[in-house]
């Protein structure tokens, strides 16, 4: 069975999902520092009023992230909400 997968920043608040991949290998790097590595389970915790920034609790704590560097990141959602 394929897994369907779709950026991280679209995601909906309190939704959470586990990351798969990267599309943008620079940016990789420095997400991959920040503990957005794949397996990780991600939930997204907050948008700001205009869109952007979002943030989102991976790692036992709270990273905001641009929503273009959001969606460089590839997830496969999860069935419930965490």
């Amino acid at each position: 069975m394929k897994v369907k997968l779709k950026n991280l920043s679209q995601l909906e608040i309190g939704q959470s999902a586990v990351i798969d991949s990267f599309t943008d290998k620079a940016m990789a790097l420095k997400l991959l520092e920040m503990g957005c590595t794949p397996g990780e389970i991600v939930k997204l915790d907050r948008i700001a009023p205009f869109g952007d920034p979002i943030a989102i609790c991976v790692s036992g704590y709270l990273l905001s992230l641009r929503k273009e560097e959001a969606s460089t990141i590839l997830v496969s959602s999860l069935k419930q909400k965490i």
